[in-house]
């Protein structure tokens, strides 16, 4: 008698039977019984090989959770930097000045130096710190400071006064507007005086936010001066605008 080929064994064979149960489950259920009652934990593929979507995110949505998020991770990150153990150990020394006057051989005041370093040293870190102040209320400083120059000359302004009164440039002030009428907080309109030029117009919903923030933003720049008394602030006041007096000899040619 010839010998049956593995794959045609009659039934009943005991290779068959083992070929038969191997691959069956415990219990005896089919796989498409199992399917149904365990479907897999991640969706069935589209057409185009894509997992299936319950609902698609808007693209509005999309927007605000992603200026959500990264208006949060900027605001950890200068938190990080301006409230660190060593964030004013750098800060210039009398004696750095000396040493760095006398290298090069020069005869400027130590002291003077070392004011000019210590206010742009200064500078620098409160400006980090506003920014994660105004980062709470979804803004920048730039971008608070131009809602309230509109506020404070009746909501409507062009673009080039815009510049003017922030000591910015044009092009500074365009990417603010793009931002901000992003938002629904400012719009451009024709001007009403040259209809070849756009204005920039505070809406109702930039307005209001200004005064959602205006309670904690004054609380807290309040507090930022809070070490000086009165005559303190008086005198500082009046430092401070002749040492700005004196920036443009940081700019002059």
């Amino acid at each position: 008698m010839e010998p049956r080929h593995p794959d045609t064994q009659t039934p009943g064979h005991p290779d068959t039977q083992r070929r038969s149960t191997a691959g069956a489950p415990p219990d005896g259920r089919s796989a498409a019984r199992r399917l149904a009652e365990h479907p897999p934990a991640h969706p069935p593929a589209t057409d185009a090989g894509r997992p299936a979507q319950r609902g698609r995110l808007r693209t509005p949505d999309i927007e605000r959770r992603t200026v959500d998020l990264t208006g949060k991770l900027m605001r950890r990150h200068i938190t990080f930097m301006t409230q660190r153990p060593d964030a004013g150990s750098g800060a210039p020394t009398l004696d750095q000045a000396r040493r760095q006057i006398a290298r090069y051989g020069l005869t400027a005041d130590p002291q003077a130096i070392l004011v000019a370093a210590r206010l742009m040293a200064a500078g620098a870190r409160i400006g980090q710190a506003g920014e994660v102040h105004f980062a709470r209320f979804g803004l920048s400083t730039g971008r608070y400071r131009l809602l309230a120059d509109l506020e404070d000359h009746g909501g409507e302004k062009s673009p080039s006064q815009l510049a003017a009164g922030l000591g910015v440039s044009r092009a500074t002030v365009t990417g603010l507007v793009d931002g901000l009428e992003r938002e629904g907080l400012v719009v451009r309109r024709p001007s009403a005086e040259d209809g070849r030029a756009n204005v920039v117009v505070l809406t109702a919903r930039g307005a209001q936010r200004l005064r959602d923030l205006a309670p904690e933003h004054f609380a807290r720049m309040q507090a930022l001066v809070g070490g000086l008394s009165v005559e303190e602030r008086a005198t500082f006041l009046d430092l401070l605008a002749r040492v700005v007096e004196g920036a443009d000899a940081l700019t002059a040619d």
